[in-house]
């Protein structure tokens, strides 16, 4: 939140009209979290609507060198969905897919084939220092899991792991 109000400070100075937008959108954000994402469903285009946002106030904070691809889209966009479920895995992409001296990428997808919501993520992979990194607990993925087996036990299917210098993940959903 506050890297993103920086941001979006600086932007005022070069970009008046991006900067009206960040500020939208860092509003739709903040009003999902606080009270779309309280339901136990969310209409699914809620959902990506979010996720939009989200990833649109991180471009602001990309350097050029960052390549960021997205693919997002609902064929049935009231199917319900637990919210907040892909936020973790995309957070994760940012602050792990991203250098800021080196080429980077990110590639975010999450579309619906028949009543299945796929979401896959590949990102460069630069790890954190466990000693230096103090911007979380890194317990992420572990909630996710946890949370995945509550809301939808045996109805889905959640792998990550490191592929050469790359992190992958994969979450299928059945709606």
């Amino acid at each position: 939140l506050f890297n993103t109000l920086n941001n979006i400070y600086s932007l005022i100075a070069f970009s008046p009209e991006r900067a009206q937008e960040a500020v939208h959108d860092l509003s739709r954000l903040l009003r999902y979290v606080l009270y779309d994402s309280s339901q136990p469903m969310v209409p699914l285009e809620k959902e990506l609507d979010f996720i939009r946002n989200y990833v649109e106030l991180m471009r602001i904070r990309l350097p050029e060198h960052v390549k960021l691809t997205t693919d997002i889209s609902a064929a049935t966009p009231e199917t319900q969905v637990a919210p907040l479920l892909f936020i973790s895995l995309i957070e994760n992409a940012f602050k792990h897919g991203v250098s800021h001296n080196k080429p980077s990428f990110i590639d975010l997808k999450i579309h619906q084939e028949g009543t299945r919501i796929v979401c896959s993520i590949r990102n460069s992979h630069f790890p954190k220092d466990n000693g230096q990194d103090k911007s979380g607990s890194g317990i992420g993925l572990q909630n996710l899991s946890r949370r995945l087996e509550l809301l939808y036990p045996s109805h889905h299917i959640f792998t990550y792991g490191q592929k050469g210098d790359e992190y992958v993940c994969l979450l299928e959903l059945q709606a």
